[in-house]
């Protein structure tokens, strides 16, 4: 067993670079070298197996073995034994209804907050990490059982947050309108919004904003806040009276 470790990355692909660059050197010093292999999990992504081809190549590149659950004939068996556990991105709601389809939801949240494995996320794995994916950006393509998530933190998170364009005539609602909505609502809990090129690293109860853009941090009742990298965020790990159990 350990503390549980988290990297929740913003986005898969930053603008100007491939597949994970921008987060490769972090994802080197979260896995480490005692992992070998990554379970990725593609169920975001309607093409499963171009997906893993893409992250295989990826993890290979950075010396890490990865077998993607969607070749298992028994997934919870792949959770298991898996080292560490990778959930890419791509639809928020196909994503979090194959996880309950395949009975992983328990055993994710078992593997990673029991017994210490590695979890890395990006947009909707970083989404799924949360309390629930109510505030992802994603249309409600498939519909599952609940929008409660793994609940690997006690706060919800936004990936790619966008900030107003101050030139564009674009009458819709803003992503901090919609989060604003969202927290009219009861007991809803906080909700950090990472840029693209941000990941928040949680490491125990220890939890840094990383990567070279800051976030918005959301808080039910309250003005916006804004933050460089580096910030510290444990207080959203232990602040039981913001959680929506």
């Amino acid at each position: 067993g350990g503390p549980r470790r988290l990297l929740l990355v913003s986005n898969s692909t930053l603008h100007g670079g491939g597949y994970l660059g921008h987060c490769q050197q972090h994802i080197k010093s979260f896995l480490g070298e005692k992992v070998k292999r990554v379970l990725f999990v593609p169920y975001a992504l309607h093409d499963r197996d171009g997906y893993a081809r893409t992250a295989r190549e990826k993890f290979e590149s950075l010396g890490y073995g990865l077998d993607s659950i969607h070749e298992s004939c028994d997934p919870v068996e792949a959770v298991r034994k898996s080292e560490a556990i990778f959930i890419g991105g791509g639809n928020t709601f196909r994503l979090l209804k194959a996880l309950y389809d395949n009975s992983l939801i328990e055993e994710i949240r078992k593997r990673v907050l029991e017994e210490g494995i590695p979890y890395m996320g990006s947009s909707a794995g970083t989404n799924v990490a949360t309390i629930s994916i109510n505030t992802t950006n994603d249309m409600p393509i498939v519909y599952p059982p609940s929008l409660q998530a793994l609940g690997l933190v006690p706060f919800n998170i936004n990936p790619h947050y966008l900030d107003p364009d101050v030139k564009s005539t674009h009458m819709g609602e803003t992503r901090e309108e919609r989060i604003r909505q969202y927290h009219e609502e009861p007991n809803t809990p906080p909700v950090l919004g990472l840029r693209e090129g941000a990941m928040l690293l949680v490491e125990g109860d220890k939890a840094t904003l990383q990567g070279v853009t800051g976030a918005r941090l959301f808080l039910r009742g309250k003005k916006p806040t804004e933050h460089e990298p580096g910030t510290d965020f444990s207080f959203l790990l232990i602040d039981s009276n913001l959680q929506n159990p």
